[in-house]
């Protein structure tokens, strides 16, 4: 099996050709040819948990510094409100469910991110990028469907969740959770450690993060940094816990702002800061139901597991000096799969020939003025139900059963409170007046309805939509782990 998926990654790397026009996959002669790629990426962090979002006093210097020299994106989406999923469409430029990885996987779960999608590692080792992983990988937890197997030349991290293990600790007081086996710290393909010191995460990738860039200095690298935090259970090292004397919440996130600043530091260091792209984001909204645990989606309503604003919208900045102008603010629509075409855009790889939904945002980022390269965003929660969408202003949500926080008491200390179910109607919302969405226009506006659903109908036949009983007729399976394995 080990051979195969070598064989066909092989085959897609030497088989990749255009795709999506030819600016798709050129290079402005203002890019460099083959720059680094940093993608830091934080799970469960909220809207409102940065100082450049909102959150102040900030704890975060270091990531407000770096929106102060690059570019800060007001209305940044991911593709789904849930850990997979969303790392899915980073990964491969795809709705999560044209790739058929929706929701988290467990360990319990007996597939993977199928070995014919390209992912972002295999994109650029057509220039012969080096690559690597240090943090959460959540996309099939078998050794054959472990990062290494999808052009990342080392990894060090967890699987999947921090919660995911025998140990109460997102639950003090609660008995052990029996459906989970001890949770591993994986290196390469190797379980190193069970049930790791969490407290050390953040530091330990850091230091894999900052070597991989002092030993991949004199050529191209691709690094990514999936953090395991602020996922409860948090944990913190020594040296920040208790700093910011505003909780273990804040105590988490200027660790992670640290983080950003060793790799900002050692870019620096070795004469690489023009030289690189850094993007850093969030998998989804914060895990509100945790109270002082979870963290802010700010001015937005909802979190994570809703496809309200405080569940799909993200911070996300963008630093690559002398390409991105410093102190921009872009308040046109993205989503998190646009990054893919956009990387193959500047390091000059080509796109793979099977279809991706991102979009180059390269313009986006570097011509003022320039409008959002999506008609329409579509946002997935629980499955295969197509959910909410957004054009332009206008944001609509389609009947279906959430898990809310709202009118309920939240939890405390890493103790979650009790969330309700609630159905959702057709709501209509305008979100350059209604950034709250707190006033549905689904009956004073039923144009806007009408129009929003047909865009809505035509995603459906292709990707499909459990809610209306569609199967999408463009959704590429995953992959089942080996049957002698499981």
């Amino acid at each position: 099996m080990n051979q195969f998926h070598r064989f066909i990654n092989l085959l897609l790397g030497v088989c990749l050709i255009g795709h999506g026009g030819a600016a798709a996959g050129a290079q402005d002669q203002a890019t460099n040819s083959s720059p680094n790629i940093v993608i830091i990426y934080a799970d469960d962090l909220g809207y409102g948990d940065l100082g450049c979002y909102g959150d102040m006093p900030s704890v975060t210097p270091r990531l407000d510094r770096m929106a102060e020299q690059g570019a800060r994106f007001t209305d940044f989406y991911s593709a789904q409100p849930v850990c997979s999923a969303s790392r899915a469409a980073l990964l491969t430029g795809c709705y999560s469910n044209r790739v058929s990885i929706v929701g988290a996987l467990s360990p319990a779960q007996h597939y993977g991110l199928n070995h014919q999608e390209v992912t972002l590692a295999q994109l650029v080792k057509q220039k012969n990028y080096a690559t690597a992983i240090y943090g959460k990988w959540h996309l099939g937890h078998h050794p054959d469907f472990l990062p290494k197997t999808f052009g990342f030349d080392d990894y060090y991290g967890l699987p999947y969740s921090n919660d995911m293990s025998p140990l109460p600790e997102d639950n003090p007081g609660s008995e052990p959770k029996k459906q989970f086996p001890p949770l591993p710290l994986i290196a390469g393909t190797t379980a190193i450690a069970t049930s790791p010191d969490q407290s050390q995460l953040t530091t330990s990738y850091t230091e894999h993060a900052v070597k991989f860039i002092t030993d991949h200095r004199d050529r191209p690298f691709f690094l990514y940094v999936p953090h395991t935090m602020p996922h409860v259970p948090l944990r913190v090292s020594s040296k920040f816990a208790g700093k910011t004397g505003r909780g273990l919440y804040s105590d988490v996130m200027a660790e992670i702002d640290w983080s950003v600043g060793q790799i900002l530091d050692t870019l620096e260091q070795h004469k690489l800061t023009e030289r690189t792209l850094v993007i850093f984001s969030s998998d989804n909204g914060p895990w509100k139901v945790f109270g002082n645990h979870g963290g802010s989606p700010g001015p937005l309503r909802e979190s994570k597991g809703t496809v309200y604003e405080g569940g799909v919208r993200v911070p996300c900045i963008v630093r690559w000096p002398g390409h991105i102008p410093a102190k921009t603010v872009i308040r046109e629509p993205a989503i998190m799969m646009d990054w893919f075409p956009t990387i193959a855009r500047v390091t000059g790889c080509q796109l793979p020939a099977q279809p991706i939904d991102g979009r180059d945002l390269w313009p986006l980022l570097t011509v003022p003025g320039t409008k959002s390269p999506h008609d329409a965003l579509f946002f997935y929660y629980r499955d295969c139900e197509l959910q909410a969408m957004r054009s332009g202003r206008w944001k609509l949500l389609f009947p279906h059963e959430v898990g809310s926080t709202e009118g309920i008491v939240l939890g405390r200390d890493g103790v979650s409170g009790r969330g309700i179910r609630r159905q959702i109607g057709l709501e209509l919302y305008d979100l350059q007046e209604d950034l709250s969405e707190q006033r549905n226009l689904a009956e004073s506006h039923p144009d806007v309805v009408a129009a929003l659903q047909k865009q809505a109908d035509a995603m459906r036949e292709e990707l499909g939509d459990r809610l209306q009983q569609k199967i999408g007729k463009a959704v590429r399976p995953h992959e089942d782990f080996p049957a002698s394995t499981q």
